[in-house]
């Protein structure tokens, strides 16, 4: 590596479990500490049909195998200062497709190329990044997205010389990846007061209000607006506020209202949900666009070529 570059050795790693996901097992193994995946299988039974990972579960079960663990909305020289520091964090970044998002280990920087590193390659392709490497200023928009959270994993004596900021911001942050947990249990309630809870720890939490919001929205309340719009305070970039709100006027039936925040959401990240294009295209076509309903609807089905509803979506495409 060149002067200005880092790159931190995460071991390969390929086991994972909804409540072990990779990014958590490579940095437990990254501090040599090795979480039988048996325990994960067992906390996966409560959880059965969920997608994507759990990663509170995987947090906490590097907790209890000795390594301690926070979470931040961070900034980019805190990034470089958890590798300088030998920490390989983790982040949320965007998802595609048909995922909203996902947790990523980065391994490093490179201020020569002006890329950081991912621990994972990804596959090559147009408006994606290629062979692990983003430029910093794209990682920093999409990073932007979710609020900047990162998710530090390393020994106590270790993590203890870091600057991490304000404690009861990690805690108020701590207790969004809670609530989900509570939400995938079907305990609602409880997930409502949690993240109520954060948002009186850290009142500018804006992913405390995104997923508040989005609470609120499954539950009918309208109340879901001023919280979503609380999020976009905050963070103008929130691309799950601005998705929020869209699902919520749609719902409602104000049909202009949810192509405008659908529309704001794709001028973020017009790959990151497949989905909110035939959502954005149900609108349009309610609106009378039938050009932009139509290209709404074929983008969709672009983005998400195995997409279940992809026969009704192409027979609604041809009678448009």
């Amino acid at each position: 590596m060149s002067a200005g570059a880092r790159d931190l050795e995460v071991p390969q790693v390929r086991e994972e479990n909804i409540c072990l996901p990779l990014s958590v097992n490579a940095v437990c193994r990254y501090w040599g500490v090795e979480i039988p995946m048996g325990e994960a299988r067992k906390i996966a039974t409560r959880y059965a049909g969920a997608r994507g990972s759990i990663l509170i579960e995987g947090i906490c079960l590097a907790e209890a195998h000795g390594l301690s663990c926070s979470i931040h909305h961070s900034s980019m020289a805190a990034l470089r200062q958890h590798i300088d520091a030998g920490v390989p964090p983790i982040v949320i970044l965007p998802g595609l497709r048909d995922t909203v998002q996902h947790a990523s280990v980065i391994s490093g920087y490179d201020d020569t190329e002006g890329t950081i590193l991912h621990y994972i390659p990804e596959a090559a392709g147009e408006g994606e990044f290629q062979l692990g490497a983003i430029p910093q200023s794209q990682f920093a928009e999409m990073w932007g997205e979710d609020g900047m959270l990162l998710i530090a994993i390393a020994p106590p004596d270790i993590a203890a010389s870091l600057r991490l900021g304000d404690e009861a911001k990690a805690r108020s942050c701590r207790l969004c990846f809670e609530a989900e947990r509570l939400s995938l249990q079907s305990r609602p309630e409880e997930a409502t007061r949690m993240l109520e809870e954060a948002i009186a720890l850290d009142a500018s939490n804006s992913t405390a209000h995104s997923l508040l919001g989005g609470m609120l929205n499954a539950a009918g309340s309208a109340a879901c607006v001023a919280h979503y719009g609380r999020a976009l305070e905050t963070n103008p970039r929130c691309y799950l506020a601005h998705r929020g709100l869209g699902n919520h006027y749609l719902k409602a039936g104000d049909h202009a209202g949810a192509e405008r925040s659908y529309t704001a959401a794709i001028a973020i990240n017009a790959t990151r949900f497949g989905p909110i294009h035939k959502n954005r295209g149900i609108a349009r076509l309610e609106l009378g666009d039938r050009e932009g309903a139509r290209a709404d609807l074929e983008e969709y089905l672009r983005q998400v070529p195995s997409a279940p509803d992809r026969r009704d979506i192409r027979k609604a495409i041809s009678e448009i």
